[in-house]
């Protein structure tokens, strides 16, 4: 992705407004770490919602709270008047809307981190994949485009996405299209933390930049017995063992290795004494995809595999199989968007190539319908030698971040008004 120069850099070019302030700097990194401190699980985000909502009511803005009751959408430079128009109050002849997406949601894991004061509040919940950060730099964008509206330098409309529940297969994105949330977009853009990136840089990628991951749960079933006598019994424990070993190397065989492909148990349990063959064993563990065409196809991949192994050993399966999330895909054009309004920021040198990952994003729904973009967001203190990853409970971000995210986002969206 990285290019020596690009047209937003161009000398002559006027720098784009927006700027933020050391207050409004300040102010954010106080809100990320009031969430930090209280975070809640997906569909369960109510403190969240209700701080996002009154900060942006009290920038003279109209949120609405998603009929779930948690996560909230809010327009700027949309007329009150016009809202509730099926192309998001804008006229059938407008241009559609930028929409900047964050989710809201923490994870089920306790907060190890220590020598901070900002630690979370909350037994076995933490902010571990930085959606406190997404959150605070949409929020931030969106007071200083309302800004911007109110002197009249925002070419176009924006809407403001808050998310619920992204952690929460399949994602609380596709609650959030069912109720409107892309009414009106044309075209959505989104971050996420990456702590091997240093914060002030952003990472991009054209074409898929996570993998589908769906989760899968098999039950196997038998008649048990005496340890002593095996050969009466369907032996659960070792149908299981090969489960786990068999179908991971059977499936690497039926698909293309560069679909990338990968079922990883996270769960095995069988029996509760030494000396007795169980009558029930479960295993559980997520199937990932790098490529679009492969997911389609894992289902009955994943299914037939299990299938032969336990009939193998003369277990009986029960497979539920929930799919999870497609990779997100990356649109080119979206993609050069964030790439000429980072450049524009702080220089085309603030922009690195970025991998593939294994993780899933139900920001990849979105893409289903509109166009779109998601930057990795540099969150690794520059010169840091520390190994962090997210969902781990010691996952920490530089707060640096905060006011890149901001930059990239409004940034953005002046780009994409003047070019619409």
């Amino acid at each position: 992705m990285s290019r020596e120069s690009s047209e937003a850099d161009q000398p002559g070019e006027a720098p784009l407004p927006g700027e933020l302030s050391e207050a409004l700097c300040a102010e954010l990194i106080a809100f990320r770490r009031d969430l930090h401190m209280h975070p809640e699980l997906g569909n369960q985000e109510f403190r969240t919602t209700a701080a996002i909502r009154d900060r942006l009511r009290a920038a003279g803005l109209e949120p609405r709270v998603l009929p779930s009751g948690t996560g909230l959408i809010c327009d700027i430079g949309v007329s009150p008047k016009a809202r509730g128009k099926g192309s998001g109050g804008r006229g059938a002849d407008a241009p559609l809307m930028l929409a900047l997406r964050a989710d809201i949601d923490a994870l089920p894991i306790p907060d190890a981190k220590t020598g901070v004061p900002y630690r979370s509040t909350v037994p076995d919940r933490a902010h571990a994949c930085g959606h406190d950060v997404h959150t605070t730099t949409v929020l931030g964008a969106g007071l200083v485009l309302a800004e911007l509206h109110r002197q009249g330098l925002l070419p176009a409309p924006v809407r403001l996405l808050f998310q619920p529940a992204e952690e929460v297969l399949p994602g609380g994105a596709a609650d959030a299209i069912v109720a409107g949330a892309l009414d009106g977009v044309g075209r959505i853009i989104a971050v996420h933390c990456d702590p091997r990136v240093d914060a002030g840089r952003i990472g991009l990628r054209h074409g898929a930049i996570t993998s589908a991951c769906d989760r899968l749960e098999v039950a196997l079933d038998g008649p048990g017995g005496h340890t002593a006598r095996p050969h009466l019994t369907t032996d659960l424990v070792t149908a299981a063992a090969r489960v786990a070993a068999d179908v991971p190397a059977l499936l690497a065989r039926r698909v293309d290795a560069r679909a990338g492909l990968a079922l990883t148990w996270g769960r095995i349990e069988a029996g509760h004494a030494c000396n007795v063959i169980p009558m029930h064993a479960e295993l559980a563990g997520t199937v990932r995809c790098l490529d679009l065409a492969a997911w389609r196809d894992a289902p009955d991949l994943v299914h037939a595999a299990i299938d032969e192994v336990a009939t193998l050993h003369g277990a009986k399966s029960e497979i539920n199989y929930v799919r999870g999330v497609p990779p997100v895909v990356n649109d080119p054009v979206v993609t050069e968007l964030l790439h000429d309004a980072m450049a524009a920021r702080r220089g085309p040198y603030a922009i690195e190539d970025t991998e593939q990952s294994l993780g899933g994003e139900d920001f990849s729904w979105y893409l289903e319908h509109v166009p779109g973009a998601m930057a990795r967001l540099g969150v690794r203190t520059p010169g840091s030698n520390a190994r962090l990853d997210l969902h781990r409970g010691d996952f920490d971000a530089d707060e640096a971040a905060i006011k890149v995210g901001v930059e990239l986002f409004t940034a953005a969206a002046l780009l994409d008004g003047n070019r619409s």
